[in-house]
């Protein structure tokens, strides 16, 4: 029974691999090298760590983390969708849940349930958890396009209300963060690295 939950465990590990091979939009800060999915959700895990202070509400900032190393897990067969993407919706789509039970799907019963419900509970942004997730998901870009002086913005012809719009559920995580942000982003229009109409 044992060493079938270890086989089943190192399956999963070594398909969750494959995550390093998804390459985002976004590049890395004060550089022209994509990021990739992997880099990406670590990242954001770290920041949730150093930044949960700044929640709205009181988190399990474990589940956090969490919710932030595996909510990209998707994309390895489900790929990944720029958020400004004018012809595919960001949103939860069939083929990301049919990702999710099949990746998941790899582990035990138990941790595959887990997981499942740790990634619905980051997609429905229902929870303090998920929204200050949320949150972090949001700030990363940000800072990224700023520090590459538009980066993917002026790269894809993204103004401010779209970015403003996108960004602006920071606030539900972290008003705080969202100040910090929203100062960003005039600080950009300013600068000339984000175009506002």
């Amino acid at each position: 029974m044992q060493a079938n939950q270890i086989l089943k465990q190192i399956e999963f590990i070594k398909e969750i691999d494959k995550l390093k091979y998804i390459v985002r939009r976004t590049k890395l800060f004060n550089s022209d090298r994509p990021e990739n999915d992997a880099e990406h959700s670590w990242h954001l895990a770290v920041m949730a760590i150093i930044l949960s202070e700044h929640s709205n509400s009181p988190i399990d900032v474990l589940k956090v983390v969490k919710m932030l190393l595996i909510h990209d897990v998707v994309e390895i067969d489900a790929g990944d969708t720029f958020i400004y993407d004018l012809q595919k919706s960001h949103d939860n789509t069939e083929e990301e849940r049919k990702a999710a039970e099949r990746i998941f799907g790899l582990l035990p019963s138990d941790q595959a349930n887990e997981l499942i419900a740790i990634w619905e509970e980051f997609e429905e942004q229902k929870t303090d958890e998920a929204k200050f997730a949320r949150a972090m998901d949001r700030l990363e870009p940000l800072l990224q396009n700023v520090s590459n002086n538009g980066g993917t913005w002026n790269e894809f012809g993204v103004d401010f209300d779209k970015v403003y719009q996108k960004k602006q559920v920071i606030n539900y995580g972290s008003s705080p963060i969202w100040e910090y942000a929203e100062r960003l982003l005039n600080d950009s229009v300013e600068k000339g690295i984000l175009k506002k109409e």
